[in-house]
């Protein structure tokens, strides 16, 4: 068997459920390369398709990418627009081919100030994709940890202000409830590439018990292999979630 395959007698205990990815190094990738950034951010896109792909594959039903983050905006103006083409060139070239995939597309993040074309994409592509029943894409875009809870938590006190909730009822459930995307799981296994070792704002309510994989890779480098290793490391983690009896899945 090649290094990097996944067993074939894994079976769905075995492997995660839903993977969560923060696509990082674009930009140090181009520098090692003497690359404009754009450059990057370019062969960042086509690691995507080619990550999205093998999970399909390999038999995960969910992947979350952290395409943009809602403090990405202090980036400089030349690269927000590049990564805004990017994000429009994509939408418009692969959503046809995600669609024909069975890929849904979900997109969580705000999107109160996007620049209508940017909204209206957002929605072409769940709407198209709605009724499918494959691999499930989590676009997070114009997305941020803190943000959505501080979101989830004035929706609360407007619940309560309105008498549809009683303060007493607020649990974890509840307060899950009120955050973007509540029917998804939480993430079987977070990864986060280039070797950088911290959230940057992502899930973090959701990423409670979430194993944490850090990999040197460039995104641009991101592959299969890569992909297939760190489930093998997820593989031999024991997942308590606080309690005494290991679990491997969710």
């Amino acid at each position: 068997m090649p290094e990097t395959e996944i067993p074939q007698n894994a079976t769905a205990f075995d492997m995660p459920r839903h993977v969560a990815i923060i696509m990082d190094g674009n930009g140090r990738w181009a520098a090692a390369r003497g690359l404009p950034r754009a450059e990057g951010h370019r062969r960042g896109v086509e690691a995507l398709r080619r990550t999205v792909r093998a999970a399909g594959e390999i038999g995960i039903k969910i992947v979350t990418i952290f395409s943009f983050s809602a403090e990405n905006w202090s980036r400089p103006a030349s690269e927000i627009g590049e990564l805004m083409g990017l994000l429009r060139r994509f939408v418009r070239n692969d959503l046809a081919e995600l669609h024909k995939s069975n890929v849904r597309v979900r997109v969580i993040g705000e999107r109160a100030e996007l620049e209508p074309d940017i909204a209206r994409l957002l929605v072409e592509a769940e709407e198209l994709t709605k009724n499918n029943d494959g691999l499930t894409l989590v676009v997070a875009f114009n997305y941020g940890a803190r943000q959505e809870i501080v979101r989830a938590a004035r929706d609360i006190a407007a619940a309560v202000k309105r008498g549809d909730l009683d303060v007493a009822d607020i649990g974890i459930e509840t307060f899950a409830r009120f955050l973007n995307a509540p029917d998804i799981p939480d993430p079987d296994l977070i990864i986060r590439t280039s070797g950088e070792q911290r959230l940057s704002n992502f899930l973090l309510w959701q990423a409670a018990y979430s194993e944490l994989i850090f990999v040197p890779t460039y995104w641009p480098d991101f592959d299969r292999a890569a992909l297939e290793s760190a489930i093998r490391e997820y593989q031999q983690r024991e997942r308590r979630f606080g309690g005494l009896v290991a679990r491997t899945g969710s």
